[in-house]
């Protein structure tokens, strides 16, 4: 069977689900002719021409809210924001908007989109465009929010992606981007959270590039390591099966500590488990500063394998 690096894996998903779907576009900044910054839409314009897929001007707040205009029209945008720091520029059109339409209307309208965006430090690209925002989605109910891990994970998460009748917030993490695995091209629930290591050890909960280091981390531990996959919504019920078998639970990921994801989590799991915990929750994030542009100081800011294993060893 052959291999796939990640953005071939994105490009395959974009392209099957335009092959069966003729409602499903593709815009954002450079898509078309240059095929994206990281090269996922490359071909895709020549294949399906500029009726569905078409770059935008450089406007995030303009091309988000014509995205929502699409979808409620009865298309289904699949919407490229280069970075996921200038997400920030759009949140009127996100958070306000598209996340609503759906209780807006008594359900009665759906906003079935899909927005690509990539984020991640350890490249050195500095402070606005190195940071891991995924914790602003999961804060306005609405938006479902999804992070691959690997090639087939992107292949799989972004085709249930478009063809989910809700919006659909999809970050890619630029570390992954050069990653190569064998091709499968299986369809996959969001929702659904997935043990990729079994142990009778501490269960260490992750997503994204950072559970690649978590597997890295854990070998040679008896650590049980999840792959959330996606945000919201979330699989607790795999995390709690996890949680009471380990008595000891470890978030990690790359967004800020203050208020990420595993402050959220590690609530939950005290709210819904407490009885069940032999010790606190632990976390390794990203420190709360802005991401460093020195390569030296980004790779102590953000997490490592050092310090995930050291945690492991910790709760072990």
């Amino acid at each position: 069977m052959s291999e796939w690096t990640f953005p071939q894996a994105i490009n395959a998903a974009i392209a099957d689900a335009m092959d069966e779907d003729p409602r499903v576009v593709l815009m954002g900044e450079d898509v078309g002719e240059y095929g994206g910054m990281f090269r996922c839409t490359l071909g895709l314009l020549e294949r399906f021409g500029p009726n569905r897929v078409f770059d935008t001007p450089i406007s995030e707040s303009g091309f988000v809210g014509m995205a929502l205009g699409a979808a409620l029209s009865g298309i289904r945008p699949v919407v490229e924001l280069m970075f996921i720091d200038f997400a920030l520029v759009a949140m009127d059109p996100l958070l306000n908007q598209i996340a609503k339409t759906r209780y807006m209307t008594d359900g009665h309208a759906n906003v079935p989109l899909v927005i690509r965006t990539q984020g991640g430090g350890y490249k050195g690209a500095a402070a606005q465009h190195s940071q891991m925002l995924e914790a602003l989605f999961l804060h306005v109910p609405g938006l479902k929010v999804v992070c691959p891990s690997s090639p087939n994970e992107a292949y799989g998460l972004l085709r249930a992606a478009i063809n989910d009748p809700d919006p659909v917030v999809f970050v890619e993490h630029k570390q992954l981007y050069g990653t190569k695995q064998t091709e499968r091209r299986d369809v996959h629930e969001i929702g659904r959270a997935r043990v990729t290591r079994e142990g009778a050890g501490p269960t260490v909960v992750s997503y994204s590039y950072s559970h690649q280091l978590c597997l890295e981390a854990a070998e040679g531990t008896n650590a049980e390591v999840i792959d959330v996959r996606t945000l919201n919504p979330l699989d607790f019920e795999t995390i709690a099966a996890s949680v009471r078998k380990s008595h000891r639970v470890l978030v990690v990921h790359e967004g800020h500590r203050r208020c990420g994801f595993g402050a959220d989590l590690a609530a939950q799991i005290q709210e819904e488990l407490f009885d069940e915990l032999d010790a606190p929750v632990m976390r390794v994030c990203a420190e709360d500063v802005p991401t460093p542009f020195a390569v030296e100081l980004e790779s102590q800011s953000l997490p490592n394998v050092e310090r995930i294993r050291n945690a492991i060893q910790e709760l072990d």
